[in-house]
Order: structure tokens, then sequence, then C-alpha cells
């Protein structure tokens, strides 16, 4: 069974291929892949919980992923952060998503940030026979970053990250010279949060954000194979903390997301996407290719516009210690067909954060999630700063 799970989760994780028309290609034809897709799952139950948001939201130790700038605005001078996400659950118990984060807010003006991304294919049994001993073959997927945060003025900040991806999904027993792949990336955001600002009848707070993500060289997994770009991606957000009373708040959030990584197409014009497309394909620079891929759809800036994701997400906290989270994910039907509203909840008790979300997928196309309890849980300790 596992034998057959693993290039389904492949195909899942990196492909999102369609059923191609013979007569004319279409914009469900183009689904832009990458390497490396694991990067682009949300690893905490937080951000999870409000539709895959984190851009703009408050920091919190999980802002690694989301947006690094953040962390020069955290409100306890450390943070230890650890999350699992079971993967495919309904099929398989050993496919998970697993993350480390720390940040240490060195003083006013600026914090560190690192974290370990592991991802687990679970464990292959490859038989050449019924009476042969099992080969027994792991596949998995990491990432290694460190971040630097520094606040430009009293109310922004900027990051830069740096990031080590390995993949090992090589079949030893398929392909001797098989290897793992690896490459490097780095980050570039930002991060503003307005002042407490008096209402009527409440205060309120600003918030708006931006991430560029995963930028950096394509992976190869083998010497014969097609080179992979990254998942380059543009994140942008906004928000609004509603401070009722001391109390009650709710924070709303909304997020666009934008892969900066070229569309496929049909170079030569003969109606089909084939293999000297994909050599033309492949020729594109992956720095040539973050500018292209603002105005490289076929179907010009219609098609454009659907290669971008859209998510709103919101949050209740009663007294700073317990939590509500909704929200809603929208992909284009043509570019990959992710819908899902998703539910969270949190939970502090002193120092210690616990968070737990869950996915409905609201699309025809099921999402690997779906189904599937994330948890969190965060130790925050060290001094506090006043950032209301």
């Amino acid at each position: 069974m596992k034998k057959i799970l693993i290039p389904i989760l492949i195909g899942l994780l990196s492909f999102n291929a369609f059923s191609q028309d013979n007569t004319e290609l279409g914009p469900s034809d183009r689904v832009i892949t990458t390497g490396v897709p694991f990067v682009l799952i949300a690893a905490d139950a937080r951000a999870a919980g409000m539709g895959d948001i984190g851009v703009a939201t408050s920091s919190d130790a999980f802002s690694q992923q989301w947006n690094p700038a953040k962390y020069a605005f955290a409100i306890s001078k450390q943070g230890v952060g650890l999350t699992y996400t079971p993967y495919l659950s309904q099929l398989v118990n050993d496919i998970f998503l697993g993350n480390l984060t720390y940040y240490n807010r060195l003083n006013e003006r600026s914090a560190i940030g690192a974290s370990l991304r592991y991802f687990s294919l679970g464990d292959i049994e490859l038989r050449p026979d019924a009476i042969s001993e099992p080969l027994l073959q792991s596949p998995n997927e990491f990432t290694f970053d460190v971040s630097y945060a520094l606040r430009l003025s009293e109310r922004f900040s900027m990051a830069v990250a740096g990031r080590y991806l390995r993949s090992d999904l090589r079949i030893q027993a398929s392909n001797e010279d098989a290897s793992a792949a690896s490459s490097f990336a780095v980050d570039i955001a930002g991060y503003y949060q307005s002042e407490e600002i008096p209402y009527n009848d409440f205060d309120g707070r600003w918030r708006a954000g931006f991430n560029v993500s995963n930028i950096g060289p394509k992976i190869k997994y083998d010497e014969v194979g097609q080179e992979n770009n990254l998942p380059t991606n543009l994140g942008l957000g906004g928000g609004f903390d509603f401070i009722l009373d001391e109390y009650n708040k709710i924070g709303v959030s909304a997020e666009v997301n934008k892969l900066l990584v070229p569309t496929p197409r049909d170079f030569d014009g003969d109606g089909d996407i084939d293999a000297e497309d994909d050599e033309e394909y492949e020729d594109i620079s992956f720095f040539s290719g973050i500018f292209e891929s603002f105005g490289d759809a076929p179907d010009g800036f219609s098609e454009e516009l659907k290669e971008f994701t859209w998510a709103l997400g919101a949050e209740y906290w009663y007294q700073d210690v317990f939590a509500l989270r909704t929200g809603y994910f929208n992909e284009s039907d043509d570019k990959g067909s992710r819908k899902f509203l998703s539910l969270g909840a949190g939970f502090r008790y002193t120092a210690i954060n616990i968070d737990i979300s869950y996915l409905f997928s609201t699309s025809k196309v099921r999402s690997p999630l779906e189904g599937t309890l994330r948890f969190g849980l965060t130790f925050n300790f060290g001094d506090e700063y006043d950032e209301y």
C-alpha cells in the first residue's frame, strides 16, 4: 500500500495536475508547480485556524514562516514553539510535518529567530517479489533557517532570513545513483503596527505586512531530471484589532499570495505543452522568473489574477487567556482549486500557549489536510515589552 502511496503523495504535493484538452490549452493546463512545496504548508495551528494567514497578524513564536519582521514587535523577550501536523491522516498515520521555532528579542529594536521544519513521508516497504525481505526507506524533506529583524522606526520593522532546504525523496531501489537535492533561499519581509488609536466605542490598531519568501536557485533531484523552481512567494496582508475593552479583543485580517514562478506555457505554439516546451521553461532563470511571473500568463491579466490566492481570518481573545479563530482560503479552480474553511482555538496559561485547528474543504479537490487536527505549543519566557 505504501509503495503505491509515495508517488500519489508526491503528485499531490508537487504537481496538482489537471487533465489537458487535446485541442486547446486552458488555464487549468498551466498550474504552476515547484519543488519542496511543503514549505508553503501552514506549520502552526494559529495561522492554520485563520485560513493560513500570518503575514500581518500580531507577532507570535511562529512568525518565522510568515513574516520574521514581526519578531521586532514580540511581547515576550524569548519564545520556543513546537507544532505537529498529520498529513493524509485518513490514509496513513506516519506522514507528518513537524516544526521547531525559537526567537529572541535582543532589545527594543532588534530580534533574531530560527526554525527547523521537517516533513516525513513515512516508512515505505519495497519488495522485488513476494518472498524477499522488504527494503525499508523513509523519504523526507527539511528546512533550517535563521532571521534578523530590525525596527527602522517606532512602528515599522524589516527582516531578512536565510534558509537551507534539503529534499531526500530518492527511492534507492529504482535509482541507485539518486541523491538528496538541496538549495538555499532568502526572505525579505516588512511589518507595520500602529499605536493604539481611540475611536468612539473602542480602541483600535492597524497592522500591515509583506514577505517575499524562498528567493533562491532551482533545485534538482537527479542528474537527468529537470530543475524545479523553489516556491518563491509574495505575501501581502493587512488587518485591524478591535480592542473593545480590557477583556475582549477581535482581530480581523486579509491576505493575498502569489507564487513568483513562471507560468508553464506552449512556447512553440503547437497546441500542447511537451518536452520541448519544458526545456525552454527550464531555461528561465529563477531570478528572471520572479519578474516574468507578473505578466507571463498566456491569457493575459485575467489569468494573472487567477494566480493570486486570497484569505480572510478573524481571531477573538477573551482576557488574553482564551481565543477562538476562523478563516477562509480561496484559490482559482484553474490554478489548483484549494478552497477551505478553518476553525481554531487557543489557550494561554501563564507562559504557555496551546493552539489547535481543524480544516474543512469547500472544493471538489479534497485537501490532504481534510479532517486533520493540528497542534501547537509555545513557551514564552523572559521580560515582557510594552507594545501598546
